[in-house]
């Protein structure tokens, strides 16, 4: 991140349009530069000599040392000009503050557009326009015109354009938040939030990150990656207004209409593991409470309080967001009966009395933490002068030193309680004004704890054709593109199911009477017919469904209805006959499955209660695609349906490992078609607890055809990259396939791992390790393709696989080098696979435009010191441990 560690801590500094005029951005911005530690800095002013003392140079190009940060607060018209002279200057990097391009209109905006064409034959990094700064208390740089600097601290907070995002950090400050940084990125032109994130994974201050986000994310697959790869360790919090004209909804299936931006966002965000609030004041109470030493492992919590009133008001709160009040046990409550007068409630919220003094307050919270059925505690405060405010908080300080389960306060009152909250807050315990506030921070924690087993969680592995034959599909959607036909025959949509394993009903088209009566005969009655149209989405508006056909007399008649129906509900429709279509009689639910083109983040798949009701119900989760086994399943647990999925009034249950699989090939068939604009399999029944696809739509998206494009644009995470599945043979004639890691492939890394020798081990890592844990698995096998390459060697014997090889390839954010690091299983060792590994991950490093490709060898490993020097790679001293080998990929 060479170039915006320029801009993030930079050694020399120049202000253009520095002033001496008070009131004036270019006054504040150069008195915050000068007060900005040891750095050097150059007020520009072509029209002053001096500027507070200093000497004035009329350009940037004047000024006698190389400059690392321009900060620019000059009029809108002036600015392109400026970067020019930047750019030839050889400036690091750039920070616009200056306002008057597109939120002024279409002027503006071409302001911004010749800005980002004059950089490019400079490649500076460039924050804004439009915007506040930046700020890094931890070393001492504020470069922006704000007055007031933040504490040191260890939250970061990034906005894009936008007032409010100015008042957040207003709040934040007054409020006495430490930050270890402040971005503001205005128009984000150049610098958004995925380079930022990146930035502050690196950096060491940074301990959790808070996004105030009105606009889109900038580079959508950057922002994935960046906060895939933060989240995983350190938890981000947004706040984001809600989209209130969805006018993304318009579509032509039930999938396409129920999957709005705003539902997208949030599926989106969940799949990252960002924890998205809903109200402003939660931002800063979020960011420091889910970075706190101790965070729930469930969602039960414990309530309890001095005042019982508000006990009830925390409990409803939580019922309504979401939660889980602790079911006390039996023990905990006897033991509770020993410690409160008989007249209490003996039940969760916990009524402690209002006589509770601190010993009563410190012995229940005690108790309570010990419980196995309780995860979290909020122990409710209110002065009642039996315990004094600061007595009590050094008394529950002491309690969360022995557990470590979160303890919450809520400390309600004025001046009275105010100093309880401070030492509350100085002891590291989360505190709040109200118990509502603390209730949705609790929340938010075991949003959070769930977003991270999402994302450490080893799914099981399925059986599936990682690549179905698809050609022939593929010409199916040309020939229907040809014909300018956007909607595909349910006969063609069927084809996609079957070829994806998902169960179809058995149907048949019928063009004519005749058709449909042989075609009903060969299936058997009874049988469903239904209009086969392109013109016509919703079948059942124009009468064109018509069910419990049982005998040829009854079809005949059905069929004229529906003829007779089109005429009249749609006459301008075109009707390529009927589809005949085998009647399931008992259908114990109805599911819908279907996928959309968001506009902005792509392919969505959608899954939630189906039937023609689909609609009103609106019971219906959200996920994007990739989907493993523990996504699939993830994404039903969302939903209402998935409670009745388990058996529902006498229903057999669903067989959940089959809807898994139909899910992850559902998925696998939107990975590989990005001509599918919008589908939906609706209703696909559940009866006798197998899944049977009864309906299927797909729409095609024309743009496909006219854009270039790769073959996963559609897409804002990576799939499985299938490319790189190769089969090789050791040099022994061993036969092994090389092919990148998959979560499912913990249990066989672990083995591997666990049989090597330890000098093995210290050739990869370094160091003996006494555990592999379930964390480091995590790291390697859950990878962001986009990001990094890890690489397998797997052997089968006797249908048992086994990884006896690992190379990875780290990529460092800004994607100039990467780091490789390869260990083979002592049994397979001298047969050339390291050198195959290595080869295959400098390919890999070539491939993705890599200049540098490194890694870290201890001095002892002669001979993968040779095997590297073989390879042409040169070798440099790192440390007294380390020896650095490197191959230059560009000349």
């Amino acid at each position: 991140m060479g170039d915006l560690q320029k801009i993030f801590n930079p050694r020399t500094i120049a202000v253009i349009g520095a002033t001496e005029r008070e009131g004036t951005f270019g006054r504040a911005v150069l008195e915050n530069a000068l007060a900005s530690g040891d750095r050097t800095v150059y007020p520009i002013n072509p029209r002053r000599e001096t500027v507070l003392g200093l000497s004035c140079f009329p350009e940037i190009g004047a000024i006698p040392e190389p400059i690392d940060l321009a900060l620019i607060a000059t009029p809108a018209a002036t600015v392109p000009g400026l970067v020019d002279a930047c750019g030839r200057a050889g400036v690091g990097g750039i920070i616009i503050i200056s306002a008057g391009f597109r939120e002024t209109g279409e002027a503006g905006r071409r302001l911004e557009e010749e800005i980002l064409r004059i950089n490019r034959a400079y490649g500076m990094r460039i924050v804004g326009p439009n915007c506040l700064g930046i700020m890094r208390p931890p070393v001492n740089l504020n470069a922006t015109f704000l007055r007031e600097s933040p504490e040191k601290g260890n939250i970061a907070f990034v906005s894009d354009v936008g007032s409010f995002g100015r008042t957040l950090l207003d709040w934040g400050i007054s409020s006495h938040i430490g930050f270890s940084t402040a971005v503001s990125l205005g128009s984000a032109i150049d610098v958004d939030f995925g380079d930022v994130i990146d930035f502050l994974f690196e950096d060491p201050h940074t301990k959790s990150i808070i996004l105030y986000m009105e606009d889109i994310v900038g580079d959508v697959k950057r922002f994935v990656s960046a906060v895939r790869c933060f989240a995983r360790t350190k938890p981000i919090i947004l706040l984001k207004p809600p989209i209130l004209e969805d006018g993304d909804c318009a579509g032509l299936t039930h999938s396409g209409t129920m999957a709005g931006p705003e539902k997208v966002y949030d599926a989106l965000f969940r799949r990252l593991g960002v924890v998205r609030v809903r109200e402003a004041q939660d931002l800063f109470n979020a960011a420091g409470v889910l970075y706190s030493r101790n965070r729930p492992r469930g969602p039960r919590l414990a309530i309890m309080t001095n005042a019982r009133g508000i006990g009830i008001i925390a409990n409803k709160q939580l019922l309504c967001a979401g939660g889980k009040l602790a079911d006390l046990s039996e023990q905990t409550i006897r033991d509770l009966d020993a410690l409160i007068p008989p007249c209490w409630n003996r039940g969760n919220p916990v009524h402690l009395l209002r006589d509770a003094d601190t010993s009563r307050y410190a012995k229940a919270a005690e108790i309570c933490l010990k419980d196995p059925g309780v995860d979290g505690l909020l122990a409710i405060y209110t002065p009642q002068d039996f315990a004094p405010a600061e007595e009590l908080a050094e008394a529950l300080a002491g309690v969360t030193a022995k557990t470590d389960k979160p303890l919450l306060t809520a400390w309600m009152g004025g001046r009275d309680v105010q100093r309880g909250r401070e030492r509350m807050v100085e002891k590291g315990i989360p505190a709040y004004e109200t118990a509502e506030a603390a209730v949705r921070a609790y929340i938010y924690m075991t949003q959070y704890e769930r977003n991270l087993e999402l994302l450490h969680e080893t799914p099981a592995e399925l059986p599936q054709d990682e690549a179905p034959p698809k050609n022939h599909l593929k010409a199916l959607i040309r020939r229907a593109n040809r014909e300018a036909c956007s909607i595909l025959t349910e006969d063609d949509s069927r084809k996609f199911l079957r070829n994806y394993g998902i169960p179809v009903i058995p149907s048949r088209m019928a063009i004519t009477l005749e058709d449909a009566l042989a075609a009903a005969l060969d299936i058997g009655y009874p049988v469903v017919l239904k209009v086969a149209s392109p013109d016509i989405v919703f079948r059942q508006d124009v009468g064109g469904v018509i069910t419990a056909i049982d005998c040829e007399a009854t079809l005949k008649t059905a069929y004229q209805r529906i003829l007779d129906g089109v005429r009249q509900f749609a006459p301008q429709a075109k009707v390529w006959g009927v589809t005949v279509q085998k009647m399931v009689e008992h259908i114990d639910y109805e599911l819908i499955l279907g996928a959309k083109k968001d506009r902005h983040f792509g392919a969505v798949i959608l899954f939630g209660s189906g039937g023609t009701n689909v609609e009103l119900l609106r019971d219906f989760s959200i996920g994007l695609p990739p989907l493993n086994q523990t996504l699939a399943r993830r994404l039903m647990e969302e939903t209402g349906v998935y409670r009745m999925l388990q058996g529902f009034r006498g229903k057999p249950p669903a067989d959940m490992r089959q809807l898994e699989k139909i899910l992850v090939g559902f998925s696998r068939m939107i990975i590989d078609f990005p001509e599918i604009r919008e589908m939906d399999i609706n209703p696909l029944a559940i009866c006798q607890g197998k899944a049977i696809a009864l309906d299927a739509r797909i729409l095609l998206d024309p743009n496909v055809f006219t854009e270039k494009a790769s073959p996963y644009a559609h897409l804002v995470i990576t799939p499985y990259p299938t490319r790189y599945v190769a089969p090789w043979r050791l040099t022994d004639g061993t036969e092994v396939i090389l092919r990148p890691i998959r979560p499912e492939d913990e249990p066989l890394e672990h083995e591997m791992l666990t049989t090597v020798s330890e000098a093995t081990i210290r050739s990869r890592f370094y160091q003996s390790l006494k555990n592999i844990s379930h964390a480091m698995h995590v790291r390697s096998c859950h990878i962001d393709y986009d990001r990094d390459m890890t690489i397998v060697a797997e052997t089968r014997t006797d249908r048992k696989k086994r990884i006896v090889g690992v190379g990875s390839l780290t990529i460092e954010a800004d994607g100039a080098a990467g780091e490789f690091a390869i260990i083979v299983h002592d049994d397979f060792q001298g047969r050339g696979l390291a050198s195959k590994l290595l080869d295959v991950l400098i390919g890999i490093a070539a491939e993705r435009g890599l200049k540098e490709f490194y890694g870290f060898l201890e001095p002892t490993n002669g001979r993968m010191t040779a095997l590297c020097e073989k390879l042409g790679m040169t070798r440099s001293r790192a440390s007294d441990d380390l020896v650095r080998v490197t191959l230059p990929l560009v000349g």
